[in-house]
């Protein structure tokens, strides 16, 4: 009788883990359109993103305030905050202004460039099945960069270029996650979360000062939707935290997958993505990459402490 009580509690947990990973994959799979709606309210996404994870950082700093001691006593986590940085204003804006299926899917590279960024940070030389997987990534890469229009299969604009950029700092934030996992957890979060924010400011003044980014306006109708959009990757994150704690790597891994299938099915309702044989055959190859690299062995390159984007 305990043991199917406890058979049957260990399942629930199980369900309830999953489920809260596809409720992160979800907030991510949406996220383009309220980053296009602020948009629409004079609010660039780096704008955004650096408002959004300023609110983030706030409750984080409530909840753990000793948290930025940890930069005193390793000063690397500052690295830590450049990548997932970098992560959250390439995506952020790629999908704002990109084919949000085709952003998604380079982005969803992460897995391939994984193999390289391991054997760099972490000494780990890749094995015959990581450079196999990173291949086939690379394949469907190709297949969806030849466009009809191109003679070459390369990135077509500033949101291809910044999609394939974000998922190379994906994975350079997932490997010093590793690097770094004897460091306190909340001053990883606080690296995290602090370093979108700040990185994404300078990135909007940089850009203002050069007049790529047009400076803040956003209108009375518009802060909602960004108080909503931060209200929501927060939520993201701690179910994010709850279910990645409760589930191994590889199933983990293989559950946020479905972020692609939200974006996908987002961006077809609402017109923002272009689904043709070809996008569907590179995506595929992409997909079959990160799912095998998901089912690799442990230690082969895969994120720990529920590793993703912040």
């Amino acid at each position: 009788m305990g043991l199917a009580v406890n058979s049957a509690t260990k399942a629930r947990t199980a369900t309830l883990a999953a489920a809260a990973l596809v409720f992160n994959a979800l907030v991510w799979g949406v996220s383009w359109w309220p980053f296009r709606q602020l948009q629409g309210y004079g609010l660039h996404p780096l704008w955004a993103t650096a408002m959004m994870y300023l609110m983030v950082v706030t409750g984080l700093l409530v909840v753990q305030f000793h948290a930025w001691r940890g930069f005193l006593a390793w000063p690397q986590l500052w690295l830590l905050a450049a990548a997932a940085g970098l992560t959250n204003v390439c995506f952020n804006w790629a999908v704002t202004v990109g084919d949000v299926v085709r952003v998604v899917l380079l982005f969803y590279l992460m897995p391939a460039w994984s193999v390289l960024v391991a054997w760099w940070l972490l000494g780990e030389k890749p094995s015959p099945a990581s450079l196999l997987r990173l291949l086939v990534a690379m394949a469907g890469v190709l297949v969806v960069l030849k466009t009809p229009g191109s003679a070459w299969p390369v990135p077509q604009g500033a949101a291809d270029w910044l999609a394939i950029f974000g998922g190379l700092s994906f994975a350079v934030t997932n490997s010093l996650l590793r690097k770094y996992g004897h460091t306190p957890g909340g001053s990883r979060m606080l690296a995290m979360f602090g370093g979108s924010g700040l990185l994404a400011a300078a990135a909007a003044l940089i850009g203002l000062s050069v007049e790529l980014v047009p400076a803040p306006a956003l209108q009375a109708a518009g802060i909602p939707v960004l108080l909503g959009l931060g209200l929501a990757f927060m939520a993201g994150n701690t179910a994010l935290l709850y279910g990645a704690a409760r589930l191994d790597a590889a199933t983990t891994a293989i559950v946020m997958l479905t972020e692609i299938l939200f974006a996908s099915g987002s961006a077809a309702a609402l017109g923002a993505a272009e689904f043709s044989p070809r996008i569907l055959l590179g995506g595929s190859l992409i997909v079959l990459a990160a799912v095998l690299a998901a089912m690799a062995p442990a230690g082969a390159g895969k994120p720990v402490d529920g590793a993703s984007r912040p």
